[in-house]
């Protein structure tokens, strides 16, 4: 995927606040300090246009970042970090899931869990919601580099067990580029598969108005 354009449009904790575009969403999710920010900075071959820190917790509202004026990606707040106030923490729950469960542009969610660790049990009830909920998403094994292969090729086993066999699952490394190839083909495929959903719709209702 060439990058010729990557800007902010807006930091949204309502729906109200959402920007009124009609192009496809990709939503990057996962636990605070996770190497969520590295992630997208590094697929859009970017250094700092979503703000990475030393200090977790820092996201918090729903960042929407327009890509190419065609697709955009979506910066939903990192969760289970301690530090962060109690009632901030409860706010994002019911912000986050109205986004996921409401926003029509929404093309699939990448979940974010460190390749080093056990998924946490946020993230286990993330991935679980998302498969009832019917979201298209794909997990993303961060900070690759810091496993060898035999040890990815035993965890991806593992997750799959776990979570299924048709799970998608990539690992990823923003310090040496792993995996960013394969991760954007699937994020391609998500966008695609919105897109031909949506021209379905619109013929199924083009037909039913004749």
């Amino acid at each position: 995927m060439k990058i010729t354009s990557a800007e902010f449009i807006c930091g949204a904790e309502n729906k109200k606040d959402y920007p009124p575009t009609r192009v496809p969403e990709i939503a990057f999710a996962g636990r605070s300090n996770v190497g969520k920010s590295s992630m997208i900075n590094s697929l859009l071959g970017r250094k700092s246009l979503v703000r990475t820190s030393k200090t977790p917790g820092l996201t918090r509202k729903i960042n929407f970042f327009s890509i190419n004026n065609s697709f955009i990606f979506v910066d939903l707040p990192g969760y289970g970090y301690a530090s962060v106030p109690m009632e901030i923490r409860r706010s994002w729950a019911p912000m986050v899931n109205t986004y996921l469960t409401e926003r029509k542009e929404l093309a699939g969610v990448v979940v974010i869990t460190d390749s080093r660790r056990e998924p946490t049990e946020q993230d286990e009830s993330l991935i679980e919601f998302l498969q009832f909920q019917g979201i298209p998403f794909v997990v993303a094994l961060s900070k690759a580099d810091k496993i060898g292969h035999s040890d990815r090729a035993a965890l991806k086993g593992t997750l799959l067990q776990k979570w299924g066999d048709s799970t998608p699952v990539e690992f990823f490394s923003a310090v040496t580029g792993l995996g960013r190839k394969e991760l954007w083909r699937r994020i391609i495929g998500l966008m695609a598969n919105r897109r031909a959903l949506t021209d379905n719709n619109r013929t199924i209702v083009t037909n039913s108005e004749e």
